[in-house]
């Protein structure tokens, strides 16, 4: 019995220390009304996505990110409102709540990074095709 308490004290993390971490989580202030939102089903539409954080102020734009080959939701989107405020009532309102049945977590959106285009190792040779680094058949 002793060893159980002693076990479930060093495995319990109190709430202040939870509660804190929470905290700091939401206090994060927003440098842009632009969200990240993740965890959307892959059944929802740009109209319900739009229609769920419309409430929370002026949306300039609300799109869920779709696969280019198939269309298909790959289940993340982006909501930017006309202010960080907006966009922060938001954030707090929506962040762990349910959306069609999955919950979703609603966080800034980071800038987009450049990624330099891939370059083909096979250039141009001295007659000026390329090369082909394909060994055996391809029939």
């Amino acid at each position: 019995m002793a060893l159980a308490s002693r076990l479930r004290r060093v495995f319990t993390v109190p709430s202040t220390l939870s509660s804190r971490f929470a905290a700091i989580r939401l206090n994060s202030t927003l440098t842009s009304p632009k969200l990240f939102i993740s965890g959307l089903s892959r059944e929802t539409t740009d109209e319900q996505f739009k229609e769920a954080f419309n409430p929370f102020g002026q949306i300039v734009d609300a799109k869920i990110v779709r696969d280019r080959a198939t269309g298909r939701s790959k289940g993340f989107g982006f909501v930017t409102y006309t202010s960080i405020e907006e966009a922060e009532k938001a954030r707090e309102e929506m962040n762990a709540k349910f959306l069609h049945g999955w919950v979703i977590f609603v966080d800034p959106a980071k800038p987009r990074e450049f990624k330099p285009t891939p370059r083909s190792e096979s250039g141009p040779s001295e007659t000026g095709f390329r090369t082909n680094k394909t060994v055996g058949w391809c029939g």
